[in-house]
């Protein structure tokens, strides 16, 4: 038995503006196919494999539900994390859940952001580390570098056998000498963050190293409970869990680790530079998304998705372009993305967290235009979804049906609006919209008021059980 275990609840904004923490990069379609990186993580899964278990937060639950229904994948379970406490945690009760219905389990863990372009390779690999899995190894799969590359941590390997090596030591992110010195060495593989083991193993390692870990995520496993789709845990008990990476928990400790080298053009896409990287380009080496136009531009970056884009002698740069934020960059101060993010989150610029487009678990909305007294939206409501029932205290609504058929609760009434039709909600008013149709319903809302925050919805029924 192969349970795949994905781990899809990271926020990380190094791709900003594209990815912000409502949205981040394992939810976008960075990738040539239209596929996101979490559903190309779950399509490149080799056959005869159990259905994977993914583990994301409250925030995410929605979009995760989303992008699966997209390409047609039943989840095993969908573990929600109450709050953020990196990889050991998350991997320690996915390995305690699954020991309790199979000890010989194996387990393959994967993050739900990589780029791998050579799946063939990708699944020889995994077939190397199932197999030493099964003989009680905890293994990682190793990247064979390409670059001395700061970024990465590195995997020093003592080489035992031909296609499997024992581990003798772990580096977190080198400076560039040393990690020039890694490159020149040939002892040295970049750290992927992917990992092979029994459950059994990797749990008695874990409570042997780790025993507050261990003990504090069988409390969280004791209290896990399924609403719909989703399996929860109890936040306070959560919380007292210690935080720590699988690595510093066990990889780096345990005499049963051992790395499979990867040689399948890999790339965890942590930067705008590594996009660069993997996309196709022009004569100039550019790498261009959305309408653009270019006269002498050369090795740059531009996504402009959202209107056309004219470039003169652009070189090096890096040009993001939505909505509601623009990026322009040189390639070589890119990793410097972390200071401009610190700024807005200094400053609480809601564009660090939400990017125009918001997902719901009805649909999504689309921010238009918005001032002090009004705010118009896009809501596009999923065929047989409805928002809740609620009230405002401190706006209006005007609702107008683009396309699609609505089911309007006004009050005590139920009623059908139509393409063209309308209605009006006043302050405190109990409503819901609803589509009962198979085909999606496109409305424009447009609230006035004195404040249009999401704080403002009071509701008193919901399908989604939120507050």
């Amino acid at each position: 038995m192969i349970v795949p275990v994905i781990l899809s609840g990271g926020s990380g904004t190094r791709l900003w503006p594209l990815s912000r923490k409502s949205h981040p990069k394992q939810y976008l379609k960075l990738s040539n196919n239209s596929k996101s990186l979490l559903q190309n993580t779950l399509l490149r899964l080799p056959k005869g494999f159990e259905d994977p278990l993914i583990l994301t937060n409250e925030e995410h639950r929605f979009i995760v539900i989303d992008q699966l229904k997209e390409i047609s994948i039943l989840p095993k379970d969908i573990y929600l994390e109450p709050i953020p406490k990196n990889t050991a945690p998350a991997i320690t009760i996915a390995s305690m859940d699954i020991h309790e219905t199979n000890p010989e389990a194996v387990l393959v863990v994967l993050s739900s952001d990589h780029h791998i372009e050579n799946i063939k390779a990708f699944h020889d690999a995994l077939d190397v580390g199932i197999e030493a899995a099964k003989n009680n190894h905890i293994v990682t799969l190793g990247i064979n570098p390409t670059k001395p590359e700061t970024g990465y941590g590195y995997i020093k390997f003592n080489q035992t056998k031909e296609d499997i090596f024992k581990i003798e030591s772990f580096t977190e992110k080198p400076s560039q000498k040393i990690a020039n010195q890694y490159i020149e060495s040939g002892d040295y593989l970049w750290n992927s963050g992917m990992f092979i083991f029994k459950a059994k193993v990797l749990l008695e390692e874990l409570s042997k190293f780790e025993p507050k870990i261990y003990s504090s995520c069988k409390k969280i496993i004791s209290t896990k409970s399924k609403v719909d789709k989703f399996t929860r845990f109890n936040q306070e008990i959560f919380e007292n869990c210690p935080e720590k990476s699988i690595d510093h928990a066990v990889m780096e400790r345990t005499e049963y680790g051992y790395v499979v080298p990867l040689d399948a053009k890999w790339s965890d896409l942590g930067s705008w530079s590594s996009i660069w990287d993997i996309s196709p380009k022009d004569k100039n080496l550019n790498s261009f998304k959305g309408d653009i136009v270019s006269i002498d531009s050369v090795n740059s970056v531009i996504s402009s998705e959202y209107k056309l884009t004219a470039l003169i002698g652009v070189n090096d740069f890096v040009v993001v372009d939505t909505p509601d934020a623009l990026l322009i960059a040189n390639k070589k101060n890119i990793a410097d993305i972390s200071k401009i993010t610190d700024l807005l989150k200094s400053f609480k610029r809601p564009e660090l967290i939400e990017n125009k487009k918001v997902h719901r678990p009805w649909g999504c909305f689309t921010s238009i235009e918005k001032n002090n007294s009004y705010q118009v939206k896009q809501l596009v409501i999923n065929p047989g979804e409805k928002i809740s029932l609620q009230k405002h205290q401190r706006r209006s609504e005007h609702w107008i049906v683009i396309s699609g058929i609505a089911t309007v609760t006004r009050g005590e009434s139920i009623t059908k609006l139509y393409p063209n039709q309308s209605t009006f909600i006043p302050i405190g008013e109990i409503h819901r919209l609803e589509n009962q149709e198979k085909e999606d319903l496109i409305i424009v809302e447009i609230q006035t008021g004195e404040y249009f925050g999401e704080d403002d919805i009071i509701r008193l029924d919901d399908d989604y059980q939120r507050r």
